[in-house]
């Protein structure tokens, strides 16, 4: 089964690569921004396989995890 989770951009590296640090769950990990457009640091991004593959609204993002909790998927509260 292919899942994409919510994460926060935390970073985007200045160094022109068009990588970004994310949070995921509270775990930072780097993920290519090469298929989205206009996002910043605070924006919710769906990360599959290290790629953004679109930004997402906050509340969307918050509920998505908050249910991934609910179902034990997540280690957040």
């Amino acid at each position: 089964m292919c899942l994409a989770l919510p994460a926060q951009i935390l970073q985007i590296h200045p160094d022109d690569t068009g990588m970004a640090t994310v949070s995921v769950d509270g775990v930072k990990v780097e993920v290519s921004l090469a298929l989205v457009d206009d996002v910043k640091v605070g924006d919710y991004v769906l990360v599959h396989v290290g790629y953004a593959l679109n930004k997402i609204d906050e509340d969307e993002a918050i509920k998505t995890l908050a249910l991934f909790a609910e179902a034990g998927l997540t280690s957040a509260p």
